[in-house]
């Protein structure tokens, strides 16, 4: 059978290159085109685009490379109609997959969702037309099936691949780690701060105004695959910081204490049993539009999971200096930490267990039989 596949960003990347592997497994004449990044790539099939092109963030800058985008928008449709999938598979990336959804249903693609757009923190009247235009929707996250069937719609939920990536990695031994990486012998903060420019231009410098605030850790910046290390150099030269590229993960597993910008890390840091604070900060007018089309208590995964505060969340107007430095300081607090080291051990619990990949792969083969 073949497969087109749209993910579009590093998270798509990663989940994407697992259904593929997964995929292949189930049909091994799988004949696979995909919009990815470098994990699918390695996964196997043909790279159309990579997620660097199209990685905008932001109503502004959505709305300054229109041309572009609506460029990428026909092309994908083009290459479709070329390729002649027998199922089409969209991860997340909304804006620009529920385009080619609507499309491709209408043209009598089969059309299958992995990780759903988040329609339940924002333009819930979306999910008339999810339920137009997506043959089967597979979702990662508990209370999605629930949101979904108010709407009378059947969604599948298949557990959070996070689970399978983390547990399938290999493990990294300490001293060897520390070693590579001149990391000596203090107790790590990481700085999660983004894998846009745009936000880690927004996130990175107020982070790192704790480092001389805490002289007694070592802080190091998370940095993202997406970006060069020439990028991040602007913003460390001449501070005592040091910088590990693509490399979270492993980086997460030895760390005491992490700042994360609100996102997936903030699943990824709690899985790890890391004590974070969550952060974020936008431009002005993204800012106040989201505040008037965002309908969540939280913005943070963690919290939305558990339905409740388990991190703290500096967002805007919050994500300062002073406050940012006085949450450390709580966080290194034995009480504080063993809090959320049990309410992380739930998380993990209500997040279904290990197979979503290979779950979800199962299920849109089965549908072609």
């Amino acid at each position: 059978m073949k497969y087109y596949i749209i993910a579009g960003e590093a998270s798509g990347d990663l989940h994407g290159s697992n259904l593929m592997k997964e995929i292949i497994k189930e049909d091994t004449n799988a004949e696979i085109r995909f919009w990815g990044g470098d994990l699918m790539k390695s996964a196997g099939g043909t790279l159309v685009s990579h997620y660097k092109e199209r990685a905008f963030m932001g109503f502004v800058e959505v709305l300054f490379n229109l041309r572009k985008i609506f460029g990428f928008i026909k092309f994908c449709k083009n290459d479709i109609l070329h390729f002649k999938p027998d199922a089409i598979v969209f991860i997340d990336n909304s804006g620009f997959n529920l385009r080619i959804a609507k499309w491709a249903k209408k043209e009598g693609f089969k059309t299958n969702y992995y990780i759903s757009p988040q329609v339940w923190a924002s333009r819930a009247s979306r999910v008339e037309a999810i339920k137009r235009d997506i043959d089967n929707m597979f979702v990662i996250l508990p209370f999605e099936k629930e949101f979904y069937n108010k709407y009378a719609y059947d969604v599948e939920f298949v557990g959070h691949p996070l689970i399978d990536g983390i547990e399938g990695r290999k493990q990294v031994e300490e001293k060897v780690f520390r070693e590579k990486y001149d990391l000596g012998d203090k107790e790590i903060i990481a700085l999660l701060p983004g894998s846009r420019k745009q936000e880690i231009k927004k996130m990175l410098n107020t982070m790192l105004q704790m480092v001389e605030k805490f002289p007694q850790y070592q802080f190091v910046v998370a940095g993202a695959p997406s970006q060069s290390k020439e990028f991040y150099d602007t913003f460390l030269t001449g501070k005592n910081v040091k910088y590990i590229n693509n490399k979270t993960y492993d980086l997460l597993s030895i760390t005491s204490i992490a700042l994360v910008t609100s996102g997936t890390a903030t699943l990824e840091t709690a899985l790890f049993k890391v004590p974070q604070v969550v952060c974020y900060k936008g431009s002005w007018l993204s800012y106040q539009i989201a505040k008037r089309i965002v309908t969540l208590k939280y913005i943070s995964l963690v919290n939305l999971i558990m339905n409740k505060e388990v991190v703290t969340e500096l967002i805007q107007k919050d994500f300062t200096v002073k406050k940012l430095e006085q949450e450390l300081l709580a966080l290194m607090e034995k009480e504080n930490k063993s809090k959320m080291f049990l309410d992380y051990f739930d998380l993990e619990k209500a997040l279904g267990g290990k197979g979503a990949s290979n779950k979800t792969a199962k299920l849109i083969v089965k549908s072609l039989a």
